[in-house]
């Protein structure tokens, strides 16, 4: 069990609109979700002084606010923002070069119909994605092969029966929302994949040309949240499997208290049974009904032990320890100040390097570095 952490401002990156952070040794990588800058490029190899490399921008309408990097690849989705962008550009990936990261070459742009890709895990040969794809209804999950990055070959693809509207399959959510894959995370041969209002799907991948639903559960109407991250633990905990499940506090059925994070038994994957929860402490009081964007986000997809830390939309940074699954508690936290104009932070993601600092990103503010001692 950890001990309580101390967490220190190192430096702050002043950018614009950032959706993800990821870093690779010591180069950061940042995802915009506003027009006109996609995505930048950081030296922290001194965390105190960090220096941009490069941009990348977009054409108006479109943004890449999500970046994954691996065996010096980088890829960033093309999403549109509302209906401006134009057709021309369209939706996917860009696939990039990022051996040198100060001169990012493009090597392909893989292209998917309608309003593009959202969020994507990459191994450093497979990507993972929800995309848009033309003859489906919202966006299902599709397996990239990059063996050759040059030339992206499909390896598979899955979605909910219903979603192929092209092939006949009767739509039976006339009144519930358009089902969505929000976000694929591979560990071994499984894939843990949000489905927003439709909850969570585990699927075996063992045959990536056809993957298999091994279970589904869904809590979206019962609390009203979408879910959006599904992060399989690497390591048994009090000799259980467990998965941490993060509901996103946007997009709600009705008015709700803030969203907050679950914790799954996936010891028998075929029956996904919630075990704990975990919202910051007392922001939820009494249940009543709070404005968006106050609650749960975004679980660090890396992390240390057995602290994961979240980007907690208005709370800032939340470093939670799960070494006892079933009672998870909050070992120590950091609030940014909010933006210029703004009346609260908006940290939308997290990511820790292998020095173990911890980068979060603001939808408006920028990125800050943060050290965090004792939460190991």
């Amino acid at each position: 069990m950890s001990s309580q952490s101390n967490t220190t401002l190192v430096s702050h990156f002043d950018c614009p609109g950032g959706g993800q952070v990821w870093v690779e040794g010591t180069i950061l990588y940042i995802g915009h979700m506003r027009w006109p800058s996609g995505t930048t490029i950081v030296d922290v190899a001194d965390p105190r002084h960090p220096r941009q490399l490069a941009t990348i921008d977009l054409p108006q309408g479109w943004h890449s606010h999500k970046v994954r990097v691996a065996n010096g690849i980088m890829i960033v989705n093309h999403e549109q923002l509302g209906e401006s962008g134009s057709a021309e550009f369209g939706g996917g990936i860009g696939i990039y070069d990022v051996a040198h990261p100060s001169t990012p070459k493009l090597i392909t742009k893989w292209r998917t119909a309608g309003r593009g890709v959202h969020r994507y895990d990459f191994d450093g040969r497979y990507v993972y994605l929800s995309p848009t794809v033309e003859g489906y209804v919202g966006n299902i999950m599709m397996i990239l092969d990059l063996a050759d990055p040059v030339r992206p070959v499909e390896a598979g693809r899955w979605w909910i029966p219903g979603q192929w509207k092209a092939g006949g399959e009767p739509y039976p959510w006339h009144d519930w929302p358009a089902p969505r894959c929000h976000h694929p995370l591979r560990m071994g041969n499984r894939l843990y994949v949000s489905y927003w209002h439709h909850g969570l799907f585990i699927l075996d991948i063992s045959d990536m040309s056809r993957p298999k639903a091994v279970a589904h559960t869904n809590t979206s109407p019962a609390f009203g949240h979408p879910t959006h991250t599904c992060l399989p633990i690497p390591h048994p905990l009090k000799g259980r499997r467990i998965m941490v499940v993060a509901d996103e506090d946007v997009a709600k059925l009705r008015p709700s208290a803030p969203s907050f994070s679950w914790i799954y038994d996936i010891t028998l994957e075929q029956l996904p049974v919630p075990i704990a929860t975990f919202q910051v402490p007392g922001l939820d009081v009494d249940g009543s009904p709070q404005s968006p964007m106050s609650g749960c986000h975004q679980p660090a997809e890396r992390f240390r032990g057995t602290v994961i830390p979240f980007a907690w939309f208005a709370q800032g940074l939340r470093l939670v320890d799960i070494a006892d699954p079933f009672a998870p508690r909050e070992v120590g936290h950091f609030l940014p100040d909010p933006a210029d104009g703004e009346d609260r932070p908006s940290s939308n993601d997290v990511t820790v390097d292998d020095r173990g600092l911890i980068y979060l990103v603001d939808r408006v503010r920028g990125v800050d570095i943060i050290e965090a001692t004792g939460a190991q």
